[in-house]
């Protein structure tokens, strides 16, 4: 049996019992996009197939480097930790290339726990398009750079002077996509064999930057192969013995790393539900461009969630500081993009690579779907540079992941889309993310002001 025609319990337990394995590896992802998982004996894997599991709910709880938040309700300390109850999701089963027919298959939390997990939170802003008459589309492309480095050497070096895969300014090479070709294709097929094929492949700008495009698909599945695109990719990297990074921008020196987001809903009927007449926008997507662009800056902290992605956020960098929009401009937040119906479509250009994918797509979507349901008009398309433009406040984007926390916390938009607790456990979480931050000093705090100050 294929994996790919893996779609409900009985199949799972057919396939794995057809390879006659011993264990299967399941997982779940976290707030940052974190992949958590183990390795499950087979007639436990088989129960949890008909009767869930448990998982640490710790994993709602902690940070990218397993440091617990001391502010939120959903776990912690007061608590316990206690187990939270998953199901599995057969219809995400893979087959892992290079671990010998090992099957994996993603689960989604439940219970009360299922308010603030991230899948779920995509689930429901899906299941809302759909009761609206939609059904979404969605593709994600990131930019990543790889590096002739491994967890050991970059840890010993503090993470200064890594050495990129290659040197130099060199978008679309041709050059040197040959010359790393093994690597190339290493990807290439490692995608294609997990269910996440790539549709592009090429050098960006940047030392050893990469831009891979994934193919469009529904909602959910799209979703999925852009988290595990982004866990996958870096296993690859590190099997190869390289290393890649999905931060926003991981030097001042270099543009930083994108995660846009493309998306387009279908009537119930198959029609384009963005297309009007001759081609021009539809008023739904008029509607859906209009949400986006108000409601931005009061989600930001959903597709710019680490403190990292703010120094991406910067003018002239091919990231936006405003929400902004225009046709086929690539200076803009959101870009529309005309085509048939079948290729026209808004991208989402604000995300970085660093976003959870789920997050990043529900707060696209349902700030979109938010605007058809209240007729939002967007303001005037912007022609030219928009980073030349003066924008009205409203449209300003937060500076900081607190601020924009904060914005996110007294959205009344978000907290209907989302649900109270959600979104008070993911403001919560990314106001421990820059409380963090701000216990560090910098190198460039110390040159600046140890003698001279």
């Amino acid at each position: 049996m294929d994996p790919r025609d893996v779609t409900t319990a009985e199949q799972a337990r057919a396939i794995v019992e057809e390879r006659e394995l011993d264990h299967v590896k399941g997982g779940v992802f976290d707030m940052d996009g974190v992949l958590r998982g183990k390795y499950m004996a087979r007639e436990k894997f088989l129960s949890a197939l008909e009767n869930g599991f448990g998982f640490c709910d710790v994993v709602l709880g902690w940070d990218s480097y397993d440091q617990l938040y001391d502010n939120v309700t959903v776990t912690g300390w007061h608590t316990g930790y206690p187990d939270a109850a998953v199901r599995v999701l057969p219809e995400t089963c893979r087959e892992i290339p290079w671990e010998d027919g090992m099957l994996f298959f993603l689960g989604e939390f439940t219970g009360e726990h299922e308010s603030v997990c991230p899948r779920a939170v995509l689930r429901r802003t899906l299941e809302k398009a759909e009761a609206m008459g939609f059904d979404t589309l969605a593709g994600f492309e990131y930019e990543f750079f790889v590096f002739e480095e491994t967890p050991h050497s970059v840890r010993e070096k503090h993470y200064r002077d890594l050495t990129p895969m290659q040197p130099g300014f060199f978008g679309y090479s041709v050059l040197r996509n040959t010359v790393e070709s093994d690597f190339y294709r290493d990807l290439l097929d490692g995608c294609q064999d997990m269910d996440m094929a790539l549709e592009g492949l090429h050098e960006e700008t940047g030392p050893g930057c990469l831009e891979a495009a994934i193919t469009v698909d529904a909602g959910l599945n799209a979703a999925d192969k852009a988290a595990l695109f982004k866990t996958f990719a870096k296993i690859m990297a590190q099997k190869t013995g390289m290393m890649a990074t999905f931060m926003a921008k991981w030097s001042p020196d270099w543009p930083g790393q994108s995660g846009h987001i493309h998306m387009s809903l279908k009537g119930k009927d198959g029609g384009a539900a963005f297309v009007g007449g001759d081609g021009a926008m539809s008023e739904t997507m008029r509607h859906f461009v209009g949400g986006q662009q108000k409601l931005m800056p009061e989600m930001l902290a959903m597709v710019a969630s680490t403190v990292n992605s703010y120094t991406r956020l910067i003018p002239g960098f091919w990231a936006p500081t405003d929400a902004s929009w225009g046709i086929d401009n690539r200076t803009c937040a959101i870009r529309v993009i005309p085509g048939s119906a079948k290729s026209q479509r808004v991208e989402y250009r604000v995300a970085a690579a660093d976003a959870n994918p789920y997050l990043a797509l529900a707060a696209a979507l349902g700030a979109g779907l938010w605007g058809i349901e209240n007729g939002i008009e967007p303001d005037p398309a912007v022609d030219g540079n928009a980073y030349d433009k003066k924008f009205p406040k409203r449209l300003n984007l937060p500076a900081t992941l607190f601020e924009a926390a904060g914005r996110l916390r007294a959205s009344k938009p978000a907290r209907t889309l989302f649900g109270d607790a959600f979104v008070e456990h993911f403001a919560a979480s990314r106001e421990w993310e820059e409380r963090e931050f701000r216990k560090h000093i910098s190198d460039w705090e110390m040159e600046r002001y140890f003698e001279i100050i």
